[in-house]
């Protein structure tokens, strides 16, 4: 089903909340028991923002990323990161032709809808650093040339919180580029129960889930472009962001990239919610997996900083301005 197809018979604006619902049920579906989650891999999506899952193996990391690639009708394309993982290996490489006499662009994995970085901690900051213009301009550059990638480019990460030998921690340059750092963690019993009846009955096997398609994808990113963010909003962001430099707890706060990137999740926010405009209750939404990518915390520092932080900072007298 493409977007279009559901706009012709319905209003956009209802049409957006359609195809919406169709991408909630179709990643609920695959990653069951984790709505809080799918909730912010969607409001990533649609702002445009990639993802640091820093979890154990086997909790559906991989499943997440290739149904959310199927579900927008994009490629998908696995990178398992290892030491000896070369800046090529991401990006591509020119080859030498001999009937042509030239040399012939072979495209990496990174020139795929959907890229997920499998511990990504594990390659070397030589390998790390070329996946840096990709999430930043979404552009890689190559012997001097420039390769434009998707316009739905997003990149899935993951990191492995307890096996630390031979990994390479993520510089702050780079943790800076990820919207959000998330964690699926083990479903409850009933959805593992669930879990192994679909797999008993073929169900978990099923790929047919293409849902939309990638020009269906930039529309919704779009319209949740639009989505108005009054000035007192835009204070109360700024304000946030100001706090996290000011913590005795934080070495680095919020940068204005992340600041950026975090009205953008806001907006992405109110999109899924079926509002054209944002409140604070968006900006608090999606606040505690923003901060955990981009604070750097002292390491005697605690878990709870980020509610400290949002505590700390009035709500702004706010009525709607669209």
């Amino acid at each position: 089903m493409s977007l279009s197809a559901i706009v012709n018979t319905r209003a956009p604006a209802r049409a957006f909340q359609e195809a919406v619902r169709l991408l909630r049920d179709t990643l609920n579906l695959a990653l069951r028991g984790k709505a809080e989650v799918i909730e912010h891999v969607l409001t990533c999506a649609l702002a445009r923002g990639h993802i640091l899952l820093e979890d154990l193996p086997g909790t559906g990391k991989t499943t997440l990323a290739r149904t959310l690639a199927r579900a927008i009708g994009g490629r998908c394309a696995r990178l398992q990161c290892t030491p000896d993982l070369l800046p090529g290996d991401i990006t591509g490489f020119n080859v030498f032709n001999p009937k042509t006499r030239e040399f012939d662009f072979i495209p990496g994995p990174v020139f795929a809808d959907v890229l997920l970085a499998d511990e990504i901690n594990r390659a070397t900051p030589r390998a790390q650093s070329a996946l840096l213009e990709a999430m930043g301009e979404r552009q890689v550059t190559v012997d001097n040339v420039r390769y434009e990638l998707a316009g739905t480019f997003l990149v899935i990460a993951t990191q492995n919180p307890v096996e630390h030998h031979g990994t390479y921690p993520l510089p702050e340059a780079q943790l800076d580029r990820f919207a959000m750092k998330l964690r699926i963690g083990y479903p409850g019993r009933e959805d593992e129960i669930a879990m192994l009846a679909a797999d008993a009955a073929g169900a978990a096997n099923d790929e047919s889930v293409d849902v939309l398609k990638p020009a269906d994808l930039r529309r919704l990113q779009a319209a949740a472009a639009a989505v108005a963010v009054a000035r007192p909003i835009q204070g109360y962001l700024v304000d946030l962001a100001r706090a996290t430099r000011r913590h005795p707890g934080v070495t680095m706060g919020v940068s204005p990239r992340g600041l950026l990137i975090w009205q953008r999740l806001a907006q992405a926010r109110a999109f899924l919610l079926g509002r054209d405009f944002v409140i604070p209750d968006d900006v608090q939404d999606v606040a505690r997996p923003v901060l955990e990518v981009h604070l750097t915390l002292d390491t005697d520092s605690g878990a709870g900083i980020p509610d400290e932080i949002i505590a700390s900072v009035p709500l702004p007298a706010y009525q709607r301005c669209a």
